[in-house]
């Protein structure tokens, strides 16, 4: 019991894990360190924290980053203090920028030992700047400040994390010695005596009621979508399948054509099927021809940017009269300077009322979204031939992870080519599945234990496809899988893949050593270092019986595909071309 604490930093410890928990947060990602050892024996204590070990605070924070995108709910990283809270800094501006609540807690030094040459003492304060939505420099426990203020603070904070803009929070909480839990003489039942209420009811101290959003959409607004025949509706990635949903009967209820991107959680699977559905937008717009007589007039975003570049450029350089971005954030999100219309709203709702106000549907409207869905569904046919037949590909991989994906699996992109390989080749007569990705600030940090944290947040397997660098920069968080039950699809074309498609790829001399980046080594060792079992396939045909194989396991497990990174890009132009001809 909390008021039974050894001592005063147990008993401050103790409340704010408890109030952490009442107000939802219960999954607690934790490195090793002293400093840090009241929060960590009060997290241990706790009956409903899940705490989770990880040696690498970097790591640590993406996991903790993995759980709260894929649950929605806030996670705490905790970690002691020093260059071990600078480790968080990636995570916590992937977090910033996607808009994913995580809650660090972060140990420090007293104030007596700031900027005196103390061991492992840095200044902490405001050490992740503008990329928290708040932060709190806890003072050291001490008899004087009423308890409450622990529990206050605390709710401050999740509620800042969850409540829109979402996103990091930072407390950082100071304690002097003794940290371990050894008496101290405190009388924490006198201490805590006000406090008696709020324990006995197991609810959170403080009540918050967010803002509320308007579902109403403004009456000049629909007026507006009223003649356009040439509408598009863009979803960009989004948080979950309600909100997909919603965006895809939006367009159904417009007769517009919708472009999903990879993350939108309507892109992939036969049960999200649509006939507004347009899944290979990408490969259209590569082909000039098309990209020039398919102009949209009206365009409706919702979500975080696309992946697709030819999307992002067709809208830029078309510049349509009506670009309007739905988001539930106030932040621009408008790179191009396009948008002309801007709505902060809960997605799912706000599209779901959309729908129902939408007049009807312009003359035009269907010969526009003909010309779109056919030219997509023959190019998708294409594929389904095409991409085999290129053998063990990079492209052809993407198509058949999400073509075998188990349907209880979640689907992790890394960054650079892979997200991109799925976004333009996905199967779209696999299974619906969630899709994750770190696209906030596309960084490779921290890829693998983001995966371990959505298999752990999802309580299900996940799958990551990924490439041989992003894997070498997290290749400690493999220790992760013997808990999160994740297969680790790596592609391995030794070295920086995505660099041969940009202009430097022309410049021979620079190119190989400073970005082509090689580096000789594979990944079997690796497996056999964190005890993963191993595949490399040969084949096709091998990759799709070792995937079906790991899958089959609800185990972990690592397949390494080695590629070539001259020959992929190669392949990319050829497909970009044929499917062209496809077209045609």
């Amino acid at each position: 019991m909390i008021f039974d604490a050894p001592n005063r930093n147990r008993f401050w410890a103790e409340l704010l894990v408890e109030e952490l928990v009442r107000c939802g947060v219960s999954f607690f990602s934790l490195a090793p360190g002293s400093r840090s050892t009241p929060l960590v024996t009060a997290v241990a204590a706790h009956p409903e924290a899940r705490a989770h070990m990880h040696f690498d605070e970097r790591g640590a924070a993406f996991l903790a980053l993995g759980y709260a995108r894929a649950t929605g709910r806030g996670a705490a990283w905790v970690t002691t203090s020093g260059t071990a809270v600078a480790n968080g800094l990636p995570a916590v501006v992937e977090a910033a920028m996607d808009g994913v609540p995580l809650l660090l807690l972060t140990a420090d030094r007293p104030p007596e030992l700031r900027d005196t040459g103390a061991n492992q003492a840095i200044d902490q304060v405001k050490l992740f700047g503008d990329y928290v939505r708040w932060q709190f420099d806890l003072p050291v426990p001490d008899p004087a400040p009423d308890p409450a203020m622990v529990l206050t603070t605390v709710d401050q904070a999740v509620y800042r994390a969850c409540r829109a803009p979402r996103g990091p929070v930072h407390l950082n909480v100071m304690f002097r010695e003794p940290l371990a839990p050894e008496p101290d003489g405190g009388d924490f039942p006198a201490e805590g005596a006000s406090l008696r209420a709020w324990y006995a009811r197991g609810t959170p101290y403080t009540t918050y009621t967010g803002p509320a959003w308007t579902t109403s959409p403004p009456g000049d607004f629909v007026e507006i979508l009223a003649g356009v025949e040439r509408g598009l509706v863009v979803a960009g990635r989004l948080g979950t399948a309600a909100e997909g949903q919603a965006v895809r009967r939006l367009a159904e209820a417009l007769g517009w054509p919708l472009l999903p991107d990879v993350g939108s959680q309507v892109r992939l699977g036969r049960e999200h099927a649509s006939p507004v559905r347009v899944d290979y937008f990408d490969l259209l717009l590569a082909q000039p021809g098309f990209a020039e007589t398919h102009r949209p007039e009206a365009v409706l975003h919702f979500g975080r940017r696309p992946t697709s570049k030819r999307l992002a450029r067709l809208l830029e350089t078309t510049a349509p009269p009506l670009y309007a971005l739905f988001q539930p954030d106030p932040f621009r999100h408008d790179p191009a300077h396009r948008v002309t219309h801007r709505f902060e709203v809960d997605l799912a709702a706000f599209a779901t009322a959309l729908a129902t106000a939408v007049p009807s549907r312009a003359a035009g409207a269907a010969a526009w979204l003909a010309g779109w869905k056919t030219a997509s569904d023959r190019v998708g046919a294409w594929l389904n031939t095409a991409l085999p037949a290129t053998g063990l590909s990079e492209p052809a991989v993407a198509h058949a992870v999400t073509r075998l994906l188990p349907p209880e699996h979640s689907l992790v992109l890394a960054a650079s080519m892979p997200v991109r390989d799925a976004d333009v080749f996905a199967a779209a007569d696999g299974p619906a599945v969630p899709v994750f990705a770190n696209r906030g600030a596309s960084g490779i940090d921290g890829t693998v234990a983001t995966a371990a944290g959505v298999a752990l947040g999802r309580a299900a397997p996940a799958t990551l496809l990924i490439g041989d660098l992003a894997l070498l920069h997290d290749l400690n968080s493999l220790a992760l899988l013997r808990r999160a039950p994740v297969v680790v699809v790596v592609l391995n074309n030794d070295g920086g893949g995505i660099f041969h498609f940009l202009p430097i790829a022309r410049h021979t001399g620079v190119f190989e050593p400073f970005f082509g980046t090689p580096h000789g080594l594979g990944f079997e060792h690796a497996a056999r270092l964190f005890d993963l079992p191993y595949h490399r396939p040969a084949t096709l045909a091998d990759f799709e019986a070792a995937y079906r194989e790991a899958c089959a396991t609800g185990q972990a497990a690592l397949i390494e595909v080695v590629t070539d990174r001259r020959a992929n890009r190669a392949l990319h132009d050829r497909l970009q071309k044929e499917a062209g001809e496809a077209l045609a």
